[in-house]
């Protein structure tokens, strides 16, 4: 699985009239997963939506990865599904859907060692940095600790930093020598976000 770039998109964001001309934008731009979230929407939103969103990720040879809900995830027969700390544990997410890659919200040491008994596909380690993407993200990790972190999740898992990242201090992040990174509004408020893209991944040492 590439994890190069994860792009974080909910049903919100994007129209889904407009999803085909920005999911093929996305991948040209070198995009590697599309992640659906939909905190807000309802279950038939997220289904409808996902299976357009789906068939695009196919189309465009992208991982289409479910944000939380491992029902949807399913539903959709996605390639993936990332949990937080507090959804449904990797351990039984491999019993119920052994096929899925799986990732895993980590911010701690605390919480990368608890993962060592049922480690995920990849950890998303953040917030790097202040975001106002995500409510409930915690405070900021900064590059200093972040390093440490990455240095220790990566003896269990691949890992993706998230949180705050952006096209000027996105070169940073990729010197803690993460296997990926994970945006949201870098690319979802860029009006191209093919550019976006690789301007994110050709930060890169």
């Amino acid at each position: 699985m590439n994890l190069q770039l994860h792009v974080l998109i909910d049903t919100l964001t994007i129209p889904i009239d407009d999803l085909p001309r920005e999911i093929e934008s996305m991948g040209q731009g070198g995009a590697s997963v599309i992640q659906l979230r939909g905190k807000s929407a309802t279950t038939r939103q997220l289904l409808d939506y996902g299976a357009v969103l789906r068939e695009l990720c196919f189309k465009n040879h992208l991982t289409f990865v479910v944000n939380d809900r491992l029902d949807i995830a399913m539903a959709l027969e996605a390639d993936g599904v990332h949990v937080g700390q507090e959804d449904m544990p990797v351990a039984m997410v491999r019993k119920l859907a052994p096929s899925l890659t799986v990732g895993l919200s980590v911010g701690s040491v605390a919480e990368i060692d608890d993962a060592r008994g049922f480690p995920p596909d990849y950890f998303g380690l953040g917030p790097v940095f202040a975001t106002l993407s995500k409510n409930d993200a915690g405070n900021p990790l900064g590059i200093a600790a972040g390093l440490d972190l990455v240095k220790k999740a990566s003896a269990i898992a691949s890992v993706v930093a998230i949180g705050g990242i952006h096209s000027k201090n996105v070169a940073e992040v990729w010197k803690t020598r993460v296997q990926g990174i994970a945006v949201i509004s870098a690319v979802m408020n860029a009006s191209d976000k093919k550019e976006a893209c690789l301007s994110l991944l050709g930060a890169r040492d």
